[in-house]
Parts: structure tokens; C-alpha cells; sequence
């Protein structure tokens, strides 16, 4: 499973982010390592400079072998609540999505 972040201008993608990132989704979506090809992470400020509440915005997508990719979106007032929002999110979504594949 690769894993790959992008952070836009007003997000500093500094290293230590971006371990925290990588081994958060190792965790939690590690029942899922072997079924799921490609994750990206898009962590953004909507607000640039200016303060904003719930402008920080992360975007996870996952990329499931033979079925289309899932994403989810989340917004908080902070980079690592935005992402720990959408990490719950997109947990969900393939918990469903592998659910509905066994059923077929």
C-alpha cells in the first residue's frame, strides 16, 4: 500500500507531519493493507492566512483493487483534526464497501 500526501501552500508539509500521517493510516487501515493498491492524502487551508472556523481541509483517497476509488472529506479548525476526522471516514466507507463486495 503507497501512501502519498500533498499539502497545498498554506500547509507546511514538514517531515514529522508527514510520518505522523504515514503511521496513523498504517494503523488504522492495516486490516485493510493487502486490498487497497494506493492511498493519498490533500491536506489544505481554505482560508490562507486568515483565521477561519473549520478551514483546514483534509481529503483521503483510497484506491481498492478492482473497484473504483473512495474519498472522504472533512473539515476542522486544525490540519490533525481535519485528518482524524476523514481517517474515521474513510475507515467506514471501506468497512462498507468490502462488506457489500463479500455479500456479491
Amino acid at each position: 500500500m503507497t501512501v502519498q500526501i500533498n499539502t497545498d501552500n498554506n500547509v507546511e508539509g514538514h517531515a514529522r507531519l508527514k510520518t505522523y500521517i504515514a503511521e496513523e493510516l498504517a494503523t488504522a487501515l492495516a486490516r485493510f493493507e493487502d486490498k487497497i493498491t494506493r492511498l493519498e492524502v490533500h491536506l489544505a487551508d481554505e482560508n490562507s492566512d486568515k483565521f477561519g472556523v473549520n478551514d483546514k481541509r483534509c481529503l483521503i483517497e483510497a484506491r481498492p483493487i478492482n473497484m473504483q476509488p473512495v474519498a472522504v472529506t472533512n473539515h476542522a479548525d486544525t490540519t490533525e483534526k481535519a485528518f482524524q476526522g476523514a481517517l474515521d471516514k474513510i475507515k467506514k466507507m471501506l468497512d462498507t464497501a468490502f462488506e457489500k463486495q463479500k455479500a456479491y
